[in-house]
């Protein structure tokens, strides 16, 4: 239990880095004019990433389930993958990039590095996390309820998302 509390922990503190990244990104984004969208359903999603990390926690501690080392060093995998393609998305969208919607008026939309694969890349790194996470050592309840509400959190925030670049994108094209 010692080394999945540490996994845990170092996720929580990949989280926290990105939290620092965001909030330096929003302050660039605002000072060129960027529009918030979205404000009502960030505070859900930052309850559920918390919750994910603490959900794993406990639902370890209670039930005391037995490490299974293939099943969960493949997890492993795919939340050090999950990592390495959060950060391509951040690298790649630099001070664009933000845990909140924010988008600069002007700008054109990113369509490189995981961009160019994927519309949305980041929520498969979150998707891929909240799944894998728990299942390292067999949270199956915690990966379960995480995926069902992501689901449903990802459904409003993607249309959020849509709307404002939308906007902006209508915005900047002459009539």
């Amino acid at each position: 239990m010692i080394w999945y509390t540490a996994l845990v922990l170092a996720v929580a503190g990949e989280r926290l880095a990105e939290l620092f990244v965001a909030l330096r990104n929003t302050r660039w984004a605002l000072a060129r004019g960027g529009v918030e969208t979205g404000r009502a359903h960030y505070p859900a999603m930052v309850a559920l990433h918390t919750a994910l990390l603490l959900g794993c926690l406990t639902e370890v501690r209670l039930t005391d389930p037995p490490f299974v080392p293939l099943f969960g060093w493949a997890m492993v995998a795919v939340v050090v993958a999950a990592q390495g393609l959060r950060w391509w998305c951040i690298r790649t969208l630099g001070h664009r990039w933000n845990t909140r919607v924010i988008v600069v008026p002007g700008l054109p939309l990113v369509t490189g590095g995981p961009y160019g694969l994927l519309r949305h890349p980041n929520y498969v790194a979150v998707a891929a996390e909240g799944l894998a996470l728990p299942l390292v050592h067999g949270a199956w309840l915690t990966a379960a309820l995480f995926t069902v509400l992501n689901g449903a959190l990802m459904t409003v925030r993607v249309r959020c998302e849509e709307a404002a670049l939308t906007a902006t994108t209508a915005a900047d094209v002459p009539a």
